[in-house]
C-alpha cells in the first residue's frame, strides 16, 4: 500500500510527495527515486512535511501514529488504526487532545460501486458481505482486522454510522502457517436498531471475492466491490383476470447503472487533503473510525461466543 500511496500522492495536483520513510534502504530509496523524492530511514524529522500517510505493517501503526501526533501533523493511517481497540482508542484520544486531524484508510468507502449503490439504498433491513481471498503468508494479523474491518465499516455506514446493539462471532483457526491467535475465517453477525448485518472473511478461498447484498422491503442491491458493478432488483407479482379464473405473473426487474469514478485511493487522498485544509469536520471523521474497530474487537474477543459491543 505504501507504493500505491506514493504513486497517488505524486500524481495529485493538490499534494507533493515530500519524503519516503522506510527503514529498509533498498525498498525505501528505490520508491523515493521512482517518484523523485528524498528517502529517510526514520521519522525523526517532520518539520518539513504538512501531513503523513502511515502504510507500515499494522503492528507498527501505534508507535508511528503517536510520534506523528506528538509532532502535530495530520495523519492518514492504513486500516486498522491499530490491531486492538485499546491502542486505537488511545491514538484517537491523543489526536483529539492535540487537535490533530486523523483519518483511517477504510478504502471501500470510496469504491465507485459503493458510492453508486448508496444513492440507490433506502432503509436497509438486511446486509450481507463476503470478502474471501487466497492465503497470504506475509499478513500476520487475522482476517478480522485485515479484511473484515472493511465490510463491517460499510455495514455500519449503511445503517447510519451507529454501533450495533449486539455482535456475535464465529472464528476459525485452520492454516498451519498462521499465528496461533490469527484467525483464518471470521463470520460476524450484527444487530442494529433498524436491521441485521452479517459479514464473512476468509483467507482459505482460492479466488478473491468482494461482494455485498443489501435487502430492503421492496428492492435488493447487489454490489461487486472487486469488479465495481451494481445491480438493483425489484420483484413484483401482478394479478390478472384470466378467463375461467384468476391468474398472476411474477416479474423481476433489474437496473444496472453505469458505475464511473476515480480510483478509490485518489478519492481517499482528496478527502484527506480536505481534512488537512479544514474543509472536512475533523471530529466527525475521527468519530466515524471507531464503530468498525469496536465490532472487530468484540468479534475477536468473543472467539466463538456472542458478545455485546
Amino acid at each position: 500500500m505504501g507504493r500505491n500511496h506514493a504513486r497517488v500522492i505524486s500524481e495529485s495536483d493538490r499534494a507533493q510527495l515530500a519524503v519516503v520513510v522506510d527503514p529498509v534502504e533498498q525498498v525505501g530509496k528505490a520508491l523515493a527515486d521512482q517518484h523523485i523524492a528524498p528517502w529517510r530511514p526514520d521519522l525523526d524529522e517532520l518539520d518539513d512535511v504538512d501531513a503523513v500517510v502511515i502504510a507500515a505493517s499494522t503492528e507498527h501503526h501505534y508507535g508511528i501514529a503517536m510520534h506523528v501526533i506528538r509532532a502535530g501533523k495530520p495523519l492518514l493511517v492504513e486500516k486498522p488504526v491499530c490491531p486492538s481497540l485499546e491502542q486505537t482508542a488511545e491514538v484517537l484520544s491523543a489526536a483529539e487532545r492535540g487537535g490533530v486531524p486523523i483519518m483511517c484508510g477504510l478504502l471501500e468507502r470510496f469504491n465507485p460501486a459503493v458510492l453508486t449503490a448508496r444513492r440507490m439504498i433506502r432503509d436497509p433491513l438486511y446486509i450481507r458481505a463476503d470478502r474471501h481471498s487466497p492465503y497470504a503468508p506475509r499478513i500476520k494479523t487475522g482476517v478480522a482486522w485485515d479484511l473484515l474491518v472493511h465490510d463491517v465499516d460499510l455495514i455500519t455506514q449503511l445503517f447510519g454510522g451507529v454501533d450495533p446493539q449486539s455482535v456475535r462471532a464465529d472464528l476459525g483457526f485452520f492454516h498451519p502457517g498462521s499465528a496461533a491467535d490469527a484467525e483464518d475465517v471470521a463470520e460476524v453477525g450484527m444487530r442494529f436498531a433498524n436491521g441485521v448485518g452479517t459479514a464473512s472473511a476468509s483467507r482459505l478461498g482460492q479466488r478473491k471475492l468482494r461482494a455485498m447484498t443489501v435487502q430492503m422491503l421492496d428492492a435488493m442491491v447487489e454490489i461487486d466491490l472487486l469488479r465495481r458493478g451494481v445491480t438493483l432488483y425489484r420483484h413484483t407479482t401482478i394479478n390478472e383476470d384470466v378467463p375461467g379464473g384468476a391468474g398472476f405473473r411474477q416479474v423481476t426487474e433489474m437496473e444496472v447503472p453505469e458505475v464511473t469514478g476515480r480510483e478509490p485511493l485518489s478519492s481517499q487522498l482528496d478527502r484527506f487533503l480536505d481534512l488537512v485544509d479544514g474543509t472536512v469536520d475533523a471530529d466527525e471523521e475521527r468519530v466515524s473510525i471507531l464503530p468498525a474497530h469496536r465490532i472487530i474487537e468484540a468479534a475477536t474477543r468473543a472467539k466463538t461466543l456472542s458478545a455485546a459491543v
